[in-house]
């Protein structure tokens, strides 16, 4: 097995539209020597997201590209690339980032691009999740670190956490104790990659077992 210190540093650019949270799970991840990598950027279509100012006093460049002075999102989506490509990330860590991705940009950043969702993927695709969750009388609930793919939010997955549902439970209790679970597992899929456990490639996900010492 290769010493943890031999291995290059994942680079990372995260895309983020609000808080921030799950953004800063992965710098205190960093700084705590738990994720092996390092955030090149951090990008957002949202000028006023806090997870901006989080960045910042990581002392992690920023930038705003907002998708309001764009007439389509293509062209969106074409600019963006751009941007990425600057910081020559191995992987996009999309952390709140509410943007749904054109076939091009997946196509262009293809098997590099993480997200984490807010469900036991395949269930409940899309938005407002613990009140489906909770409407729809399930026993669990939980969180998916999954690749993205074209199609939203059906690619593999790499990690999911679960948490039972509490008698009483609100949506919002709900999205708190989910959150937790986000913040420890997102990181630690991404360094599953680091580590060489865990490889992508043609959109499957492979498991080396090759951990480090």
């Amino acid at each position: 097995m290769t010493p943890r210190h031999s291995l290059p540093k994942l680079n990372l650019v995260v895309l983020i539209s609000g808080g921030g949270t799950n953004l800063q799970s992965l710098i205190d991840a960093i700084q705590g020597g738990e994720l092996h990598a390092e955030i090149r950027a951090v990008l957002s279509n949202e000028p006023e997201a806090y997870g901006l100012e989080r960045a910042k006093k990581a002392g992690i460049p920023t930038c705003v590209l907002s998708h309001r002075d764009y007439l389509d999102r293509s062209a969106y989506d074409a600019d963006l690339a751009e941007k990425i490509e600057y910081f020559q990330p191995d992987y996009l860590i999309l952390a709140g980032f509410m943007r749904i991705l054109s076939s091009g940009f997946v196509q262009r950043f293809q098997d590099r691009i993480l997200n984490i969702h807010p469900a036991l993927l395949p269930k409940f695709k899309g938005t407002n999740t613990h009140q489906r969750a909770l409407d729809a009388g399930e026993i669990e609930h939980g969180a998916t670190v999954h690749l993205v793919t074209e199609k939203l939010d059906d690619g593999p997955n790499l990690l999911q956490a679960s948490v039972s549902i509490l008698e009483g439970e609100t949506a919002e209790t709900l999205r708190q104790r989910v959150l937790k679970e986000e913040h420890r597992i997102y990181p630690a899929a991404i360094q599953k990659l680091a580590t060489g456990e865990m490889k992508i490639s043609d959109g499957q996900i492979i498991w080396t077992h090759n951990e480090t010492e």
